[in-house]
């Protein structure tokens, strides 16, 4: 960012008449033009005041050159003679900034108008006295300060609306926390008084019936169904919680069915009195970390040694219970903090391909439990003839693999929530039958392997209890499990943000905090990890069962708990007479469900990289491992991000200057210049990230801007960046744009930022590597700063300040080449033109002025600019070499001797009105001179409100003569007119008004509101045209009136095409 020394608008050489707008504002006229080099004498360095940030104060005093530039094509032209501008400081006390709510003269203009003595009096208007532009101007097309939510600053009366998402802080304060409310819900069934109206103090027997009797048992089915669910997920879940196929583990499938229980018991309990917002949500362990729980245990069974089983279940038991409280913590620390919706972020299609490996993992497990092998399951061919050749065995893991495909058929012919559950209340019912009269031995059975054994002698529910013991326990074998507790816990958590959302949209709750369900959560682990039991969750499938059953009451929930508790006590004796079938088909079940999950059903609805991923996820955990499948994961989450983002365009567009102006309404010569030299300006549109993965492709487009064959035929003057949707930057990046500005600097292009945050992210990475803000150097003999440096870098917060700067840059470069003399009327040529390698002063000597006119050829872009001044500027210029030139005699005629339409010096509004007609109309003299009789001149103070937008068009047409006007229009999204106020502004866009232009022509002509509002941004002059007049000038002179809304028209025309091209350019 450049260093500026002075807040004046320009310090380079300019003719006398510019120069004079400046003497009382501190500013010190330039001599001789600066010998640096010939392209900062003749294009000048942007000095501007810019001190680390101020953009804003960049653009006021871009704003003001702006003003200064249409003032000397007005003086230039016509002989207007613009007054000097007061100092800044002086200034900005009588300015009105864009957002100001109070101005200096905060009344309509009606009421302010006062006469020109009168002003002159006041404000010293005629003489030297506050005419700059205000301190600060509102962006253009930006959105409105307040936001999309309406929020009002200090002191307002409006409060910010609430926002619409569970979580909060409003939500927050309305519920006040209270997790155990019982207040009534629509649909739900509702609390009633449990005391006599009569006498509170007692109860009555119809109430203690209903409440106490009644309405407990009318809870009954639902609890019924969700003990049911538990005993079939712990005959699934508990009973491989240990690795039964390894000797220390083998007797521990009773034991496993008791932590599950108890697990469940803790988180039923902790949801149920009012730690969830579900009432009837169903705590249950979580099937997904089995595979974890294996890992841990064979971990310590390497570590520790098969033959001391003492040993290997204290460690392994000590290892699930913190691992338990590991993920309370985390899930505690998530709900704190605040943190619900960063987890979402997670990849879902790498969620989902360790869903399928936890698929794949419960489908082994389900061979193995039921063809009861003792040994882990490999991949060999010894597992395959053990499997498949051995035919009891075949036919005791096939038949379970049987039933749950016969599930899975009904479940495809039928979609009923009950199918499930009712086919394992039927299927052991039916093995019992036949069993029975069969007339099978129990015994025989469960030595034959088709029911699970006995548990040795009278097992109590609490016998694991009994393997806690610290004396035994191998802190070292702890340590080697810690990769598995995280990989654990870190697939732990990635379910709850999404069953409880929804679980929230299949009972149609809207007040659901997922935060607070993590909270929950924490507490059910950590209490669940103190009792030495397992991790566990809010089960989307029983809760919902649960609660569409009847069971939507914390009531329900505590029965269920209690229910539950009671089979806990009762032991696990049952377990001996459970077919094994049925225990094995529902593993088959859930892990086949979970495959069809990640590999059928994502099929076709997810890119092919992305199910690629999901594969390849599941493969890797199939073979080498889950801690190693999460890792690939991870890695390969990594990879696609990188490949995807690097196949996004980084560059959303590149326009032109002509394509792409800013928002400054200029007098009708500049624009028309403009227009044919808008193309040494080149516009970048950057977005998203960029990264190294990305920069590439940015770099690419920039450089091929300045390629020789581009070069030859496209040059430019001016680059601008524009990184308003730009996210962030990284080293990388922000390396390659400093190469892209040595570049810039070596063609003498000017680079301009803009849609940076001062403060952000990406304005500190480019600070960092010296591409935007540089620091002051010192060297032996003086100090000088980067301002010193004409391709130093400016930046401004819009794109419209930008183009501004650099159409700016491009005016400032022909006024600055032209001074005319006071002596005579005609012009003289005093200027510093930069040729590539050589310096050459251009004077009215014969030999320096013929050696100009034969060389300027060799600067192509500076030709450029003199051609189109030339053709649209009034200023006399040097043309390279015109073949109609037959001599210097004739050369030096057809600069000095062209003949003007009009004298100088004209009165105004004379001077004004050919400045804004004359090159617009065929017969512009009788045409200014008619047309003036109808205006009349109105002097307003910084400040006043010409109209507001919405306002009827009663105030007519105006001209401005001198200073600056600011329009504005707002953009609503209430309907209703009635209805709009500061809520729902959602974009505004501003133009500033220079002296030669009109405003408000289309509500004179049309009758419509006026679409903007317009205020006086500096003390003015301007000519009226009202509705009076205007049915006169039709009655009087309707040819008049004709041309005179022709010409206003297409003014419009040229600047609804201007904001157009802006508006979508912005996009």
């Amino acid at each position: 960012m450049a260093s500026y020394k002075s807040a004046n608008a320009f310090e380079d050489t300019l003719p006398r008449n510019a120069t004079a707008m400046f003497t009382n504002s501190g500013a010190t006229p330039g001599g001789d033009a600066p010998e640096t080099s010939t392209f900062n004498s003749f294009f000048g360095s942007p000095s501007f005041p810019h001190p680390y940030s101020p953009s804003h104060a960049l653009s006021t005093s871009v704003r003001e050159q702006s003003l200064a530039l249409g003032n000397l094509e007005l003086a230039q032209s016509f002989g207007s003679n613009p007054v000097s501008p007061a100092p800044l400081s002086q200034a900005h006390d009588n300015t009105i900034s864009s957002t100001s709510t109070a101005v200096p003269s905060s009344g309509r203009i009606d009421d302010q108008l006062q006469s020109p003595s009168k002003i002159k009096k006041n404000s010293g208007h005629r003489n030297g006295g506050d005419r700059s532009p205000p301190s600060g101007l509102s962006l253009l097309l930006k959105p409105n300060q307040k936001g999309f939510n309406g929020k009002s600053g200090s002191g307002s009366n409006h409060d910010p609306l609430p926002s619409a998402g569970p979580g909060s802080s409003k939500w927050d304060n309305k519920r006040n926390h209270n997790y155990s409310t019982m207040l009534p819900v629509e649909g739900h069934r509702q609390q009633k008084p449990l005391r006599d109206d009569d006498d509170h103090t007692k109860w009555t027997s119809r109430l203690t019936w209903q409440n106490c009797i009644a309405t407990p048992l009318s809870f009954l089915p639902a609890v019924v169904l969700g003990l049911l669910l538990n005993l079939l997920d712990a005959v699934s879940y508990g009973m491989i919680t240990f690795p039964l196929n390894m000797a220390p583990f083998q007797a521990l499938g009773p034991d496993g069915i008791s932590m599950f229980f108890l697990s469940c018991v803790v988180s039923q309990l902790v949801y149920s009195l009012g730690g969830s917002a579900f009432k009837g949500g169903n705590g249950s362990m979580m099937i997904e970390v089995v595979p974890f729980l294996h890992i841990m245990a064979e971990t310590v069974v390497n570590r520790v040694g098969a033959e001391k089983r003492e040993a290997v279940l204290a460690t392994t038991i000590l290892a699930y219970a913190l691992s338990t409280i590991m993920t309370g913590v985390v899930f505690l620390a998530l709900g704190y903090f605040q943190l619900g919706a960063l987890v979402a972020f997670f990849p879902r299609h790498i969620l989902v391909g360790c869903i399928g490996g936890v698929g794949w993992f419960l489908i082994v497990t389900a061979i193995s439990v039921s063809s009861r092998m003792t040994t882990e399951l490999t991949y060999t061919l010894e597992t395959f003839k053990f499997l498949f050749l051995d035919i009891h065995v075949f036919c005791l893991w096939f038949s379970s693999l049987s039933l749950a495909l016969i599930l899975r058929l009904l479940q495809h012919n039928f979609r009923h929530p009950f199918i499930v559950p009712g086919f394992y209340i039927l299927v052991p019912v039916a093995i019992y039958v036949f069993i029975a009269v069969a007339g099978f031995d129990w015994e025989t059975l469960r030595v034959n392997g088709w029911v699970f054994p006995m548990p040795e002698g009278d097992v109590p529910g609490w016998r694991f209890y009994t393997y806690f013991n610290l004396e035994l326990t191998d802190w070292g074998a702890i340590l080697d499990t810690v990769p598995a507790m995280l990989a654990l816990t870190f697939f732990g958590i990635l379910h709850v943000p999404i069953n409880v959302p929804a679980l929230a949209f299949s009972t149609k709750r809207e007040d659901i905090d997922t935060n607070r369900e993590l909270v929950a959560h924490g507490w059910s682990n950590l209490l669940s990890g103190g009792v030495g039991s397992v991790q566990n969750y809010l089960a989307y499938t029983n809760s919902l069962l649960f609660i569409n059953s009847g069971g939507d009451s914390r009531v329900a929930g505590m029965m269920l708990a209690m229910a539950t508790l009671g089979v806990f006590f009762i032991g696990p004796w049952i377990v001996g007479y459970i077919p094994v079938m049925v225990v094995g088909s529902l593993i088959f079940h859930l892990g086949l469900d979970l495959i069809k999950e990640a590999l059928w059903d994502t099929w076709g609805r997810v890119q092919h990289f992305e199910y690629a991923t999901i594969a390849l996820i599941v493969v890797f955990m199939a073979g080498l491992g889950f801690v190693q499948g999460i890792i690939l994961g991870l890695l390969l989450a990594c990879v696609i991000f990188v490949l995807i983002n690097s196949r996004r365009e980084g560059v959303r567009y590149s326009i032109t200057g002509k394509s792409a102006r800013s928002t400054v309404r200029r007098i009708y010569r500049q624009q028309k210049f403009l227009r044919k030299i808008g193309q040494q300006i080149q516009i970048f549109k950057l977005q998203g990230d960029m990264f190294f993965g990305t920069i590439n492709k940015v770099e690419k487009e920039i450089r091929n801007v300045l390629s020789p064959q581009r070069w030859e035929n496209h040059r430019i003057r001016y680059l601008v960046l524009d990184f308003s949707l730009v996210r962030y930057v990284d080293f990388s990046a922000a390396e390659v744009f400093r190469r892209i500005r040595e570049a810039l600097d070596a063609k003498e292009v000017h680079l301009v930022l803009c849609g940076l945050d001062e403060e952000g992210e990406v304005a500190k990475a480019l600070r960092m590597v010296g591409v935007w803000g540089a620091e002051t150097t010192v060297d032996k003999d003086h100090e000088h700063t980067a301002g010193e440096d004409p391709f130093d870098t400016p930046s401004f917060s819009g794109l419209s300040e930008a183009l501004e700067y650099c159409e700016n840059g491009l005016l400032k470069a022909i006024y600055l080449i032209t001074e005319p003399s006071n002596e005579t009327n005609c012009s003289r040529v005093v200027a510093t033109t930069a040729i590539q390698d050589d310096n050459v002063v251009l004077s009215p000597d014969l030999e320096s002025t013929q050696f100009f006119a034969e060389n300027l050829q060799n600067s192509p872009r500076k030709k450029q600019i003199f051609d189109a001044a030339n053709d649209t500027l009034h200023v006399l210029l040097l043309h390279p070499s015109p073949p109609s030139w037959s001599s210097y005699d004739g050369f030096l005629s057809s600069v000095y001797k062209r003949p003007r339409a009009f004298p100088m010096n004209l009165k105004e509004p004379m001077s004004t009105l050919m400045a804004a007609f004359h090159d617009t109309s065929e017969n512009a003299p009788d045409f200014i001179l008619r047309l003036r009789l109808y205006l009349e001149q109105r002097t307003v103070p910084t400040g006043t409100v010409l109209w507001k937008q919405g306002d009827a068009p009663t105030d007519g047409i105006f001209l401005v003569e001198e200073g600056m006007l600011r329009s504005t229009q707002e953009f609503h999204d209430a309907d209703n007119p009635s209805e709009i106020n500061d809520t729902c502004v959602i974009r505004c866009s501003t133009e500033a008004i220079l002296p030669g232009t009109l405003s408000g022509e289309i509500g004179l002509f049309t009758g419509s509101a006026r679409i903007s509002t317009v205020v006086a941004e500096t003390n003015s002059i301007l000519w009226c045209l009202n509705q009076e007049r205007f049915q006169q000038m039709i009655k009087e002179n309707p040819a008049l009136a004709v041309e005179f809304m022709r010409l206003s028209m297409s003014f419009s025309a040229e600047r609804l095409n201007t904001m157009t091209a802006y508006a979508f350019n912005l996009s």
